[in-house]
Order: structure tokens, then C-alpha cells, then sequence
């Protein structure tokens, strides 16, 4: 099944994708859905039957969950990107997290702020949380606390990133975390969204291309580990990483500007498309 959370008359709704339509499953989100309990997702499924139909197209479309608990980011989780930028490849994932008010929906403008032209893409695979995960859970089952995927652009504000040794001012601009268009329930998908094809696409022009496969940590591993150290609760939200082919690493640099356009594309999962503005 895929999701998507659209905007009408000023509020959130959540809807089921049917070809060019979608059910309007009213005003709720997907985080109220997968906080309902497991079946909730099939209970929305069964809603869409004789809800009424909307075009895809016309819709208005907000991050697919616009106000995630947490939303928990992996730096340098592909080899080759942690290359580039000489770095070595991490015995421990490189964790930082995002705030809700950096994200924005697909369609909708990624704001390059005015005190920075160093505006840098990143393709990401998104993993959505279904429910609460327990302390030290095993690897071998942590895939079941998975609901689904998304597609996710970790856009960063580079200087700023570099500002101080942890990252976080420089992945938290206001409408600088592109997040969707559907949410992509994991039965849709190889088991962890292994296996994908990755890539951004820079007005048209192929950047990064890679594969899920050669993620470092892999979404089991990851939520492993997190569990470790705290609970993961049903519509959190793990970025799992971008591949090499980054603007910094480039020769020169490639920055996005207003009036670009950026994709990222997942196989079966989406393509999310977003222009570039200026603050």
C-alpha cells in the first residue's frame, strides 16, 4: 500500500494511493494511524473502499509524516561517501537528528537560506517506525518494528555543518528536508529496502547513483543499536544515509541555487521532486 498526507482547507489528511487517485481518509495523520496499533494500516485500507477519491495530481503534498517524535539521521553510512569526503569508513553510525520544522513535502520549495550558498543534496532511503521498539532488541527481528519507506532529501547547509564538530545547525534550516511523496508500506519492499536503486538528479542531470545494498548499517542493524540507547516509537523516523556524489565533493562544487530543481529517486518507492528557492 502507499500513503500520502495531503493539505486541505488548512489541515492534514491522510490518504491511499489508487493509480492517479487518492482516498481521503480524513483529517489525521500517519503517525496517528501507526500509533493505533498493528492493524490500523489495514483498517485505513478496508476505510478506503468507500472513501471519496481525489486526483493525485491536484494535491497538495506535506512530508509523510509531518511532525515525526524523532527524527534520527546517518552520516557517512555508504563507503564511497565517507571516501570522499576523507573520511574512513565508521566502526559506529555517525547519528544526529532533524527537528519537524526543517521538513518540507514533495512539489513544495526547498528554501536555500540567505546567509549561505552552499546548498548540498543528498539522496536517502527514509524507514518509518510502525511500533514501539523494545530495549536491545534482537537484529533478527527488528524489522518487524518497520511499517514502511520513504524518499528523503538531507539537504545541508555545508558551512554551517562545519561550524562545529556535530552537525546538527547545518541539517536543520527551516524547509530544508525534503520528505516523500508516499509512504511505502515494507511489504511492498525487499526486507529492509535492500537492494534499491538510489539516486539524485540535479535539473535533469544524474548526481548520485547507487544501491541500498551498499549501505554500511543497514535499517536492522540501525534500529539494533538505537535500541541500545532509547525507545523507537511508532511514526519515528530513521534517514539512512546518502550515497557518494555530493556537491562538496565535487570539482568544482556543485551548489543548488534558486530556480533548480532537485529528484531523488528510489526504485519502488518514488521519486521525489523539489524546486529550490531563495529565503
Amino acid at each position: 500500500m502507499r500513503f500520502v498526507t495531503f493539505e486541505a482547507a488548512g489541515q492534514a489528511r491522510l490518504g491511499l494511493v489508487e493509480g492517479s487517485e487518492v482516498a481521503d481518509l480524513g483529517a489525521r495523520t500517519l503517525r496517528d494511524t501507526l500509533r493505533a496499533g498493528p492493524a490500523a494500516l489495514a483498517a485505513a485500507a478496508e476505510a478506503a473502499v468507500s472513501a471519496p477519491r481525489l486526483m493525485l495530481d491536484g494535491l497538495t503534498l506535506l512530508p509523510v509524516i509531518p511532525r515525526p517524535g524523532k527524527i534520527i539521521c546517518l552520516g557517512l553510512n555508504y563507503a564511497e561517501h565517507a571516501a570522499e569526503g576523507g573520511r574512513e569508513k565508521p566502526d559506529y553510525p555517525n547519528f544526529f537528528m532533524r527537528g519537524a520544522t526543517s521538513l518540507v513535502g514533495h512539489g513544495r520549495p526547498v528554501i536555500r537560506p540567505r546567509v549561505s550558498e552552499q546548498f548540498d543534496f543528498e539522496a536517502e532511503l527514509a524507514a518509518v517506525i510502525g511500533r514501539t521498539v523494545p530495549r536491545h532488541v534482537a537484529r533478527g527481528d527488528a524489522l518487524g518494528y518497520v511499517a514502511g519507506y520513504s524518499c528523503f532529501n538531507d539537504v545541508s547547509v555545508r558551512d554551517y555543518q562545519r561550524r562545529t564538530p556535530q552537525w546538527t545547525i547545518g541539517k536543520n534550516f527551516d524547509a530544508t528536508g525534503p520528505f516523500g511523496p508516499a509512504f511505502v508500506t515494507a511489504d511492498e519492499l525487499p526486507p529492509g529496502a535492500a537492494g534499491l536503486a538510489i539516486a539524485s538528479r540535479l535539473n535533469g542531470q544524474t548526481m548520485q547513483s547507487a544501491n541500498t545494498r551498499d549501505m554500511i548499517f543497514p535499517v536492522d542493524e540501525t534500529i539494533a543499536l538505537l535500541s541500545e540507547c532509547l525507545t523507537l516509537e511508532a511514526g519515528d523516523v530513521l534517514v539512512m544515509g546518502t550515497p557518494a556524489g555530493v556537491g562538496f565533493a565535487r570539482t568544482p562544487p556543485v551548489w543548488m541555487k534558486p530556480g533548480d530543481t532537485i529528484e531523488i529517486e528510489i526504485e519502488g518507492v518514488g521519486r521525489l521532486v523539489n524546486p529550490v528557492a531563495a529565503e
